[in-house]
């Protein structure tokens, strides 16, 4: 399998930004970014795949840490404030998918969203997920491993291992059952 010339260039990015991050394993490669905030902060483990786009902000005490062998697609966002917000090794993250563990709090009527506070929660992403395009992953969800997310899902909340979980709000829609080693519909 040959690699596309751009992934050359992409591999060279992540040795120069080597230094800056917490860190990056062997093999991994990163696109052009959009935007990264908190280098030092960032965790990114060995042959992952990071494509252009990509938006990385760990504000605050906020940490990110990216698994190995995970692939995340164009123009994917992931925030984390004063948490580590964590994606498992092995997980393939499509285009457009949003990840965060903060939102603004919206209680005094009188100010503009974006002038209320923060509210932090844990977000976690297991080990071996696939990530739909254009999903939501909203704080506070902690998604098992294994598990299969539909295109434009928003995920808040728990979901078990081995679920397969579509639509808005994100609905289990299938589950895989260890005892009877067969996939149930929901």
């Amino acid at each position: 399998v040959e690699m596309h010339p751009a992934k050359y260039i992409w591999a060279l990015r992540a040795l120069i930004y080597k230094p800056f991050f917490r860190h990056i394993g062997n093999m991994s490669y990163i696109g052009k970014p959009c935007f990264i905030e908190g280098c030092k902060r960032i965790s990114i483990g060995k042959r992952t795949r990071i494509f252009p786009g990509i938006r990385m902000e760990a504000i605050g005490t906020g940490e990110i840490s990216i698994g190995d062998n995970c692939a995340i697609e164009q123009n994917v966002h992931i925030i984390s404030q004063n948490n580590v917000l964590h994606i498992g090794s092995n997980t393939t993250i499509s285009a457009n998918v949003f990840i965060a563990d903060i939102d603004h709090d919206y209680r005094d009527i009188f100010k503009g969203v974006t002038g209320q506070p923060l509210i932090e929660k844990e977000t976690f992403v297991g080990e071996g997920c696939f990530i739909g395009y254009g999903a939501s992953i909203l704080p506070g969800t902690v998604l098992g491993n294994h598990c299969i997310v539909g295109s434009n899902t928003v995920l808040k909340g728990k979901y078990p291992d081995n679920s397969v979980i579509v639509g808005a709000p994100g609905k289990i829609v299938k589950q895989y059952d260890n005892n009877t080693q067969e996939w149930v519909v929901k």
